[in-house]
């Protein structure tokens, strides 16, 4: 069958297959799980790594943050043109200063003192996202146990109390100002 005639996933994989065939010392892949099923994709990430265990070296360009935090050892993060950075994932995580502490409570009515709670514990403004969950950032792990208390105290109960390093989405917004674009003419990419 003529490749045309495959839906656009079966595209996209003959694609990666026809590029990765000969086992090339240096590949350039951009956005290679684009259009791929979760399943493909994390078939995609093994790909990736073995070429690279195999001593291939790997340029990666994505937009797909979780895609760069999983399969890079450098990322490039590149606004408008210009690298405004440059490390490890966990590097660019710590450039942007602490832990994350995630709580979400088991009423969303309770979001507003949950935040005045959060903010006067770490003095810290929390950031809600669209899961009904409150983020903050958190220099003092000491204040988990104060956090967890106080909740109980005011009795919010929660379902999701965890304490985490930033992620590669937070690490953008921070570094460029803006929420990461998902679209293709973005100029706003990371590569890896």
């Amino acid at each position: 069958r003529t490749a045309k005639t495959y839906s656009g996933g079966m595209r996209r994989r003959l694609d990666l297959a026809a590029s990765l065939v000969g086992r090339p010392p240096v590949i350039f892949l951009d956005e290679p799980t684009t259009g791929l099923d979760p399943a493909k994709r994390e078939d995609m990430w093994g790909v990736v790594r073995s070429l690279v265990e195999d001593g291939s070296t790997v340029l990666l360009t994505t937009q797909y943050l979780e895609e760069a935090d999983a399969l890079a050892d450098e990322i490039t993060v590149i606004d408008h043109g210009r690298v405004i950075a440059h490390d490890t994932p966990d590097g660019l995580k710590h450039v942007v200063g602490g832990q994350r502490l995630t709580v979400r409570p088991v009423d969303p009515a309770h979001l507003e003192p949950l935040g005045a709670a959060l903010t006067e514990l770490t003095g810290n403004r929390p950031v809600q996202d669209g899961r009904h969950s409150l983020t903050v950032a958190v220099e003092d792990e000491d204040v988990l146990p104060r956090a967890f208390a106080r909740l109980n105290a005011d009795g919010i109960r929660v379902t999701e109390f965890s304490l985490h390093l930033p992620s590669l989405d937070e690490v953008f917004f921070t570094l460029t100002g803006s929420r990461a674009e998902t679209t293709a003419d973005t100029d706003e990419e990371l590569s890896a």
